[in-house]
C-alpha cells in the first residue's frame, strides 16, 4: 500500500535524508526527524525555507506531486521586507520577469501574520526603520528559489518563507519538526 507523509520542515534542515556536503560539519537532514524506511521527498524545499514537505514510497505519486508539468499548486506564506503596494501584488499575479524568463501567473494576496505560526530559530533579521509584511503566494511551477526571486523582483526581498500547502495537503496542525501519515490519493487521482 502506498505511504504518504506530510512533514513540517524546520529552517536550516536539508530536504534530503543524507548530507553530501563538504562542510566537514554534518547538517540536519530529514533523517533527524523521520525514521521511516523507503520514503522519499516529493519535491524540494530549500534549506532556508520552512513548512510542508510530502514524502512517499510511490514513484508515480512522487512524480505527480513534484513535476511542474502536473501544475500542482503550491502555496507559500512569505514574510517580506516593506509593505507591497497593489502594483507589486499585481505584478506577482501577472508574472514576473526573471533571468530565466517570465513566471506563470500566480495568486498573490497581502495577509496578516498567519495564525499559529511557530517561532523561527534563528529569528529573521529585523530592521527598525523598515516594516515587514506577509504575502500568501500560490504558484504552479517550481523554478529554483522562485518565490524569493519573485518577491525581490518586485522590490520586497523575502525574510521568511513557509510552504503552507501542496495541492490539497496543508501544514495546518503540524508542529515544526513533526510528521504525520496521510491517506494517499486513490488510483483515480481523488484525495
Amino acid at each position: 500500500m502506498t505511504r504518504l507523509i506530510r512533514f513540517n520542515k524546520p529552517f536550516d534542515v536539508l530536504p534530503q535524508f543524507t548530507d553530501r556536503g563538504t562542510s566537514g560539519t554534518p547538517r540536519a537532514t530529514l533523517s533527524d526527524f523521520i525514521d521511516v524506511p523507503q520514503v522519499y521527498p516529493a519535491g524540494r524545499l530549500d534549506r532556508d525555507s520552512e513548512g510542508l514537505m510530502l514524502l512517499t514510497d510511490d514513484g508515480r505519486l512522487q512524480a505527480q506531486i513534484a513535476d511542474p508539468r502536473h501544475k500542482m499548486a503550491k502555496t507559500y506564506w512569505v514574510q517580506v521586507e516593506g509593505l507591497p503596494d497593489t502594483q507589486a501584488i499585481q505584478a506577482l499575479c501577472d508574472g514576473v520577469e526573471l533571468k530565466d524568463g517570465l513566471t506563470r501567473p500566480a495568486k498573490a494576496t497581502l495577509i496578516p501574520e498567519p495564525d499559529g505560526l511557530w517561532p523561527r530559530t534563528p529569528p529573521i533579521r529585523v530592521r527598525k526603520s523598515i516594516p515587514d509584511s506577509w504575502i500568501e503566494l500560490t504558484i504552479r511551477e517550481g523554478r529554483n528559489r522562485q518565490v524569493r526571486r519573485m518577491t525581490a523582483a518586485v522590490g520586497h526581498p523575502t525574510l521568511r518563507l513557509i510552504r503552507a500547502r501542496i495541492g490539497p495537503w496543508t501544514v495546518t496542525g503540524l508542529q515544526i519538526g513533526q510528521w504525520a501519515d496521510l491517506p494517499p490519493p486513490d488510483k483515480r487521482g481523488n484525495r
